[in-house]
């Protein structure tokens, strides 16, 4: 009998963005109040380190001991717990951003650089989006928004507790819609002005209250280059630590051609033909245009459409 998933990709479109290799058991259910003491007590723990928007790392190697993190500084804030491996807890913790660091043996690097360099195990790279999204929501939430109080870590991180007003406060992701306009065989692309150079992408935006996916796709487009969209189609997701936002890649049938481009917010927005694109995606574009890199959705939702 047929199924009702029959047709899906044997590979998850998912699993193929940057970031999207975390394999650490989350065990949301078993956050108790005990659980970052209790996992800092198991001497497999290793915890993940941040200066402000950099990891840390020995060479490839992005996990610390406790003892280590704390004679880096990592201890002076809130550490989270991010879940369990096979090897042990993993944990996530941030140094003082006036914090020494002897470059000469500790590695400082942004995420986007990292997964770029391709140099770490796609799983530690995973979990590292996972550990600079929670610790960045702890360092801009230490007070009540209802009362302005100090608030206190709790269910290993997943939760701030306001003790004055009771209030209860949880880490946000925000969704982003990020999607490739479709007419037959051209697509629409854009760029920023803060864009590589020659670069262009899928158009984005944020996902508003009350609003769906699809009409966020059909809103955002229309807002940045005038196209109206009428079907939507999901393709995939990203978890994105810049600084913790969930990618939601779409691809969207254009009813319109005509562009008006939102001079604001893009340089260039124009079609660009399916050969085109094959070129931009190859390197081989004659005017040396070209796509983002692999680590980015953007480039995994052109790459569907373009090579089919």
């Amino acid at each position: 009998m047929p199924s009702f998933f029959d047709g899906l990709p044997a590979e998850e479109p998912s699993s193929l963005t940057g970031f999207a290799g975390n394999r650490i058991d989350r065990r949301s259910e078993k956050r108790g109040e005990d659980a970052i003491a209790a996992a800092l007590s198991d001497r497999d723990a290793r915890i993940y380190l941040f200066r402000g928007d950099k990891a840390l790392l020995r060479g490839d190697d992005p996990l610390f001991l406790e003892t280590e993190a704390g004679d880096l500084g990592g201890l002076a804030h809130d550490v989270v717990l991010l879940g369990w491996t096979e090897t042990g807890p993993r944990l996530a913790a941030t140094i003082p951003e006036t914090e020494k660091v002897d470059e000469s043996v500790i590695r400082l690097i942004d995420l986007r650089s990292l997964a770029i360099e391709g140099t770490v195990d796609p799983a530690h790279l995973g979990a590292l989006a996972q550990a600079r999204a929670l610790s960045n929501w702890h360092l801009k939430h230490r007070f009540c928004s209802v009362c302005g109080h100090p608030t206190e870590v709790k269910i290993g991180g997943y939760r701030r507790d306001c003790p004055s007003c009771k209030a209860e406060h949880f880490p946000r992701t925000d969704p982003v819609v990020i999607m490739l306009a479709i007419d037959g065989e051209r697509c629409l692309l854009g760029r920023q002005a803060r864009f590589a150079p020659g670069m262009y992408s899928c158009l984005a935006g944020f996902v508003e209250p009350g609003e769906t996916i699809e009409n966020a796709v059909r809103r955002e487009t229309f807002e940045e280059s005038g196209i109206r969209i009428g079907r939507v189609r999901y393709h995939a997701s990203q978890p994105w630590p810049f600084p913790s936002s969930l990618m939601i890649g779409c691809h969207a049938e254009a009813l319109s051609s005509e562009v008006t481009r939102d001079e604001a917010e893009l340089e260039a927005c124009r079609w660009f033909p399916r050969e085109e694109v094959k070129s931009m995606i190859a390197g081989t574009h004659p005017d040396g245009l070209k796509c983002p890199p692999t680590i980015a959705i953007a480039s995994r939702i052109i790459a569907a459409w373009a090579e089919g």
